[in-house]
């Protein structure tokens, strides 16, 4: 997929966006019967792709949005994932996930803003922490200038208080790539913070190679190219792009198996709530 397309997140038809804005007790357009009466089945609704190709196909014919009580079921037509939504009245919350050279960057400044969500990236988190001199920041660059992983309990606080700050609760919130492991993901249910939807990117690894092996950065504008999809403009140019020491097969291969590790992981606490989206 182009670097350039976009994750659609609409449902169409009844008209019902993402967030999760309606009642336990509304009734859906054209409801079928149903004997369990915390669960709504909106029949004919869809997750839409426009053209061109490029764009991401999310299309489902029927989608279960059911009661946080409610258990999930399996739907007789229905295609691989589901996608679940608590019926309640709160901003929409959700976690996204993707290996290097997903795209993931790129649907988070679509998702973030066709939803107005606020968008949060750990690693930027942690960077800003440090540059305000936090209490949180203080202790993170101790590890960092002795060329140490930031502790999780850290990490798990900085995130937990940029959730819990007001544009977050008021918006809802897009948390980039966080978690990244069980553990992270468990010290978050501890205090409350479970997100709506957890969307993962899943790209062949063919193709996750083939993008990053190819990229290359301009030292003099910053620009990043790739040699096959988007190559630079000049030999000029050409002549003077450099290669990240890490963006080899081996070492991105390695980072591969480590993100599908830990996915695996996270995706043990979130399973009911999960969509994956098969890029090829």
């Amino acid at each position: 997929m182009a670097s350039g397309s976009c994750l659609t997140l609409a449902i169409t038809q009844p008209c019902v966006s993402l967030s999760p804005s309606f009642s336990p007790h509304s009734k859906p357009a054209n409801p079928n019967p149903n004997p369990n009466p915390n669960q709504f089945l909106l029949s004919h609704s869809s997750f839409s792709s426009f053209a061109p190709s490029s764009s991401l196909a999310l299309r489902s014919n029927q989608t279960l949005l059911s009661h946080p009580r409610s258990k999930r079921q399996s739907l007789a037509n229905a295609p691989n994932f589901h996608v679940v939504a608590s019926a309640k009245l709160e901003p929409l919350k959700v976690m996204i996930s993707g290996a290097p050279a997903s795209g993931k960057g790129t649907q988070c400044q679509i998702i973030t803003q066709k939803y107005g969500l606020v968008h949060i990236a750990a690693g930027d988190l942690l960077r800003a922490e440090v540059a305000a001199a936090s209490e949180n920041g203080k202790r993170a660059k101790e590890f960092m200038e002795k060329g140490q992983l930031v502790p999780d309990e850290i990490v798990v606080m900085m995130v937990k208080e940029r959730l819990l700050q007001p544009d977050s609760q008021e918006k809802g919130w897009l948390l980039d790539g966080y978690p990244r492991s069980s553990s992270q993901a468990a010290a978050l249910e501890d205090f409350g913070i479970r997100p709506d939807l957890f969307i993962l990117l899943e790209v062949p690894e063919e193709i996750l190679v083939e993008r990053v092996v190819g990229r290359r950065l301009d030292p003099v504008t910053g620009k990043i190219y790739h040699l096959k999809y988007s190559p630079p403009e000049s030999q000029e140019i050409a002549s003077r792009l450099t290669q990240r020491f890490d963006d080899t097969e081996e070492k991105v291969k390695l980072r591969l198996r480590t993100h599908n590790q830990n996915v695996e992981a996270v995706l043990s606490l979130y399973k009911d709530i999960t969509v994956k989206i098969s890029i090829t």
